[in-house]
């Protein structure tokens, strides 16, 4: 009898996780449906190459360098600089900007970084990078195991991902990368809580150094609560069975690797459905979808956990009092525009901005919005430490209020 009631629980699981699952997937899969209906394999692949093809999407390169974590791990970035422009003598309000450099010096220029999200590389920063060269200093990572950085060591040796040493990541790209002068810290999603990580390890660097923070699509805890847009139990299922389902897709990554190009279809459209909150131009999608699909399954595995565990609310008092931005779009499933708000209200310095129609990668969604705040957000980090600021940046932060 024990047996059977054992095998009966089995089921009953299996079966949330299976109503968990296909309300996810449900609206992909009748597009995708649909689409094979009408449309070959080999027509869509044509499609994909061509859209592929259509943008410059990821392309933007920088003088490569590399950093190493405290594990061995080495962390590839890339620099953007920007020629000098003659503003006013430091302020004092930063000791160190004057003391570094002498009486009289040059100002050191402010240097922005920006750390990408989850299942995604440096070159999600695209469209931001492609309005912000010219006109600022810039430093665009790859966090551990993502894009050209090297697969994390300590995760290769059976190690946890943890958001903490993400932070600790940071410190070494800046370390190596803007190893002096003022630096604005911009973070999407995983990236955000890889600056809240940095800023509560190392508050010492952020009172002397930090002038100015960027928060996009991210959150300072309580992921577990999310509901992803599923049913209250479709959630909780989802929750329950998500680490070990992924661990088990992990230690099979290439049978799932192979499993996920057969059903690339119904990914794109989990995919869609997760990273916008509204129609793009299907380049767009396309390059979203490239970026998560060349993030293997089991790095998708190893950090998964880590959200769960990720609490730094407290960690933004650290932050308090610098010129800020958190922005997201009120369409966001992962995570949801009230996280973006709480963040705010321990940062009262902060702008505030909610994107009515966006999703998750609002980045890529409504990039003019997001170019023109973060621009603003610069000039003012800028000004707080009389850093150099290029008239184009000061356009670009213009151009939103128009």
């Amino acid at each position: 009898m024990a047996e059977q009631v054992g095998v009966g629980v089995k089921w009953e699981r299996a079966g949330l996780v299976g109503a968990a699952i296909g309300v996810v997937a449900a609206g992909a899969a009748a597009g995708v449906a649909i689409e094979r209906a009408t449309v070959g394999r080999g027509v869509r692949r044509k499609a994909q190459l061509a859209l592929d093809a259509t943008g410059p999407y990821g392309t933007l390169r920088g003088v490569p360098g590399t950093a190493t974590a405290e594990d061995g791990t080495e962390l590839y970035f890339e620099t953007e600089d920007v020629t000098p422009v003659e503003v006013a003598e430091p302020s004092a309000r930063r000791g160190w900007l004057r003391g570094r450099r002498g009486v009289g010096a040059a100002p050191l220029p402010l240097t922005v970084v920006f750390s990408h999200g989850y299942c995604l590389n440096q070159d999600s920063w695209h469209f931001q990078r492609a309005a912000l060269r010219g006109s600022v200093r810039a430093v665009y990572w790859d966090q551990r195991s993502h894009g050209r950085s090297e697969r994390g060591r300590d995760q290769a040796a059976g190690g946890p991902a943890t958001i903490d040493q993400l932070g600790r990541d940071l410190k070494a790209v800046l370390d190596a990368a803007a190893p002096e002068g003022p630096v604005v810290l911009v973070g999407h999603s995983m990236g955000g809580m890889t600056v809240m990580a940095f800023a509560d390890q190392y508050p010492d660097y952020v009172r002397e150094r930090v002038a100015g923070v960027g928060f996009i699509s991210t959150s300072s805890g309580k992921l577990a609560a999310v509901t992803l847009g599923l049913p209250a139990a479709g959630a909780r299922a989802f929750r329950a069975v998500a680490p070990g389902l992924l661990k088990i897709m992990g230690s099979q990554a290439e049978l799932v690797e192979r499993a996920r190009r057969a059903t690339a279809e119904l990914f794109a459209g989990i995919i869609k459905r997760y990273s916008f909150g509204s129609d793009v131009d299907p380049s767009v999608g396309r390059f979203a979808e490239r970026l998560i699909e060349s993030t293997p399954i089991d790095v998708v595995a190893e950090f998964y956990p880590a959200f769960t565990e990720h609490e730094k609310g407290d960690a933004l008092a650290v932050l308090d009092g610098l010129p800020g931005l958190v922005l997201a779009g009120d369409k966001d499933l992962l995570t949801p525009s009230a996280h973006s708000t709480e963040i705010a209200e321990k940062l009262p310095d902060a702008e505030l901005v909610i994107v009515p129609g966006a999703g998750h990668l609002v980045i890529f969604e409504r990039p003019e919005l997001v170019n023109s705040a973060l621009a603003l957000l610069i000039a003012h980090a800028a000004d707080s430490v009389q850093a150099p600021v290029a008239d184009g940046l000061r356009e670009l932060a213009t151009a939103g209020e128009a």
